[in-house]
């Protein structure tokens, strides 16, 4: 690492990441010594600034500055678990004690045990993920000022806010295990959002946007996204109720990822071992649409969702989760692997930078061409409540978003309910739009679908 990056760091850290990887092998071998058949120890710190402006008026300055130490102690087949915010040597022995003393009275687990040494990333790649802004309050106050004066600036029907927020936040760890890994990297997340209110009474609608990235150059401008939170907001303005009815239905990217983000959710490995999950026994089999593909890329330089490993230190891989509508891989980690008779996916900790893609997208599926495409039906741009049965698979869900006919917005609608069962919403997938969008670790397009109910009037 190049002495700018070491400064930069220091600037953000309290200690460097030899210092933790020293606290890491003395971790190690404190537990070696109380007579632990396997170790592994996780070292992180962080620092933060996140400020909140609301109608011009600060809200909340926070700083944070946070530190743990977890140790995870094997005897045999035995774990025991404790953590401490102490990095003085005597909490580090007392912490590895207390997870020893834990592991001696816990019954022995079949499956339980760290990863095996083959599959750990003994050399992982520089992903280009510490990105510091140095924000002071002062500068990260008048950024979320600007969001917020852009939003109010749109119209004289935005007359309320939620508020605009701006966060910097620093971070760093270091994972170290008995079976001879050691690795750990400073990473950042910063963003900017504003959530402006239209109309008054018994009439205001409210929406909001935000822009997430690593790199603070990367952040979309704050007055674009108060102006566009500001448009949102007005177009929801005298929302109407909708009849009970089936229809095509549109989801709108951001809550399209939520939709992938469910898939991934029922077919990871604590679900699929217990079997609580409408997606067990999958694999290899048609779930999607043929069109639909899911590709995992953990690597892509700066991404949300990169990693070189996983958090048991596991090296991740490029692979295809869906190919042609088929379920070809699970998300799985060392334990949930051994459950299911199977071997780890590299994805303990969650998935890494998925993407959804349909091979019936053209470049010029854009937003207003995936609302020709749908043709006469709804779309959905909030979702509110949980509404999933991941054991059965029935989605219900509160809405709001536009009727839309011939390709057109017709006018905002509300207080409706849509609903169905995921296995069919995956099958009736029709298109993918060329509008994607990253959220978090998830990017998609928005998702038209062949049909669900709507529950109104």
């Amino acid at each position: 690492m190049d002495t700018s990056a070491v400064s930069q760091q220091t600037a953000h850290f309290t200690y460097s990441q030899d210092q933790l990887r020293e606290m890491a092998a003395d971790v190690l071998r404190i537990a070696r010594e109380l007579g632990a058949t396997d170790a592994a120890t996780e070292i992180s710190e962080g620092s933060g600034l996140s400020v909140t402006v609301r109608k011009g008026q600060v809200e909340t300055i926070e700083q944070n500055r946070d530190k743990v130490v977890g140790v995870t102690v094997m005897i045999g087949q035995r774990r025991g678990n404790a953590s401490t915010s102490d990095f003085s040597p005597a909490a580090l022995r007392a912490t590895a004690e207390a997870a020893y003393n834990i592991a001696r009275f816990t019954a022995e687990d079949d499956c339980a045990g760290l990863a095996e040494e083959e599959l750990l990333e003994h050399s992982p790649r520089d992903l280009d993920l510490f990105h510091p802004w140095t924000v002071t309050a002062e500068a990260a106050i008048d950024i979320a000022r600007r969001s917020e004066a852009a939003a109010f600036a749109v119209s004289p029907k935005i007359r309320n806010s939620d508020g605009a927020s701006v966060s910097a936040q620093h971070s760093q760890f270091v994972l170290a295990t008995s079976r001879g890994f050691v690795g750990g990297y400073p990473y950042s997340r910063h963003f900017i959002s504003c959530a402006p209110i239209a109309g008054s009474g018994g009439g205001m609608q409210r929406d909001d946007w935000y822009s997430s990235k690593r790199s603070p150059k990367a952040l979309a401008a704050p007055e674009d996204i108060g102006r566009y939170a500001a448009e949102r907001a007005l177009a929801r303005l005298n929302a109407r109720k909708l009849s009970t009815r089936k229809c095509p239905v549109l989801f709108e990217a951001p809550l399209a990822a939520g939709l992938l983000g469910a898939f991934v959710q029922a077919v990871s490995g604590g679900a699929l071992y217990r079997k609580s999950t409408f997606l067990h026994d999958t694999l290899g089999k048609a779930v999607f649409a043929p069109h639909i593909q899911i590709h995992e890329q953990p690597h892509v330089p700066g991404a949300m969702g990169s990693a070189p490993f996983d958090e048991e230190g596991v090296r991740t891989h490029e692979r295809d989760v869906v190919r042609d509508g088929v379920v070809e891989g699970y998300f799985l980690s060392t334990y949930s692997a051994r459950k299911l008779g199977m071997k780890t996916t590299g994805n303990a900790g969650g998935s890494h930078n998925l993407t959804l893609t349909s091979n019936l997208t053209k470049a010029t599926d854009d937003f207003a061409a995936m609302l020709r495409k749908m043709g006469t039906g709804l779309l959905v741009t909030e979702l509110m409540g949980q509404g999933v049965n991941y054991v059965t698979g029935d989605y219900s869900r509160g809405a709001s978003g536009y009727w839309v006919e011939n390709g057109v917005i017709q006018y905002p609608v509300e207080e409706i309910t849509i609903a169905g069962s995921m296995p069919e919403m995956f099958r009736q997938i029709v298109g993918i739009g060329a509008d994607a969008l990253v959220r978090g670790t998830k990017e998609t397009g928005s998702i038209l679908i062949e049909q669900m109910t709507i529950a109104g009037n």
